[in-house]
């Protein structure tokens, strides 16, 4: 978590549960428009699925799933 993140969480906390609700959809929406049909990566995810891309997997074709 950022400190931008922590930060602002530690002011919602000290809103009534009414302007927190407030604070939450209008977030919502900032991260709707942005990201209408959340695709995009964040920066630490785009660095995770970089990272899994170099490494080895395994195909999902290759696992007998009947198998327990």
């Amino acid at each position: 978590m950022t400190n931008t993140i922590a930060h602002t969480v530690s002011m919602l906390e000290m809103l009534p549960a009414q302007e927190q609700d407030f604070a939450y959809e209008f977030v919502k929406r900032l991260v709707l428009a942005w990201d209408p049909d959340y695709t995009k990566l964040t920066p630490e995810e785009r660095s995770r699925l970089e990272a899994a891309e170099q490494g080895e997997y395994i195909s999902g074709k290759d696992i007998n799933w009947d198998d327990e």
